[in-house]
């Protein structure tokens, strides 16, 4: 039986490391931004469905994703039918990746996890975070990211006293070996579970 273990965290929280540490365990692990990506490609899945509700977002490179931020902060009905396109698209690489597996954990990579209620596919969630004051020096550290931009990002995410309530499993991640062993401690209970 594979466990499926949905990582989730806001903006600036740490995730994408954390999901390193999973993978320098040998935990496999999907990642839902790199599926979008891949759709994105120029020979990607959401490509043409993309050209046909935005032909201005699309060329050579694929789907150009500021293109498409732009047009949907001019007509922001867009984005139900950008999203009715990709997510279907998304649960299917998720499944095929799922299958593909042979591990007893499996790790799903997924920002707005709890923004889209899809907790409940998964036997346990662990939520990325860190104070308010590293989260905005973090983001604002990126290149070309604005006050803005930070607040505009942070509108489309739950709170994250929220998260932290929904949450099964919460990891701060103040200091990189500290959250690294906090990850192979929680593989070690997670497969105890799995063999008690």
């Amino acid at each position: 039986m594979t466990f499926r273990l949905g990582l989730t965290g806001s903006i600036g929280m740490g995730k994408s490391t954390t999901a390193g540490f999973f993978r320098d365990e040998a935990v496999p692990v999907w990642d839902a931004d790199a599926a979008v990506h891949r759709l994105y490609a120029p020979d990607g899945g959401a490509v043409a469905q993309i050209a046909q509700l935005c032909p201005q977002a699309v060329g050579s490179a694929g789907v150009s994703r500021e293109t498409l931020k732009a047009a949907i902060l001019a007509d922001p009905a867009l984005l139900a039918r950008i999203e009715a396109v990709v997510h279907p698209l998304v649960a299917a690489d998720r499944a095929s990746f799922a299958a593909a597996q042979k591990a007893d954990l499996i790790v799903f990579d997924i920002p707005l996890l709890f923004e889209k209620g899809g907790e409940a596919e998964f036997d346990a969630t662990l939520l990325v975070t860190a104070p308010a004051t590293v989260q905005r020096a973090r983001v604002l550290a990126r290149p070309g990211m604005t006050e803005d931009q930070f607040r505009l990002l942070l509108d489309r995410q739950m709170p994250d006293a929220s998260k932290r309530a929904r949450a099964t499993h919460i990891v701060e991640t103040l200091e990189p070996e500290q959250t690294r062993a906090y990850i192979r401690a929680l593989i070690r209970h997670i497969r105890g579970l799995q063999h008690a």
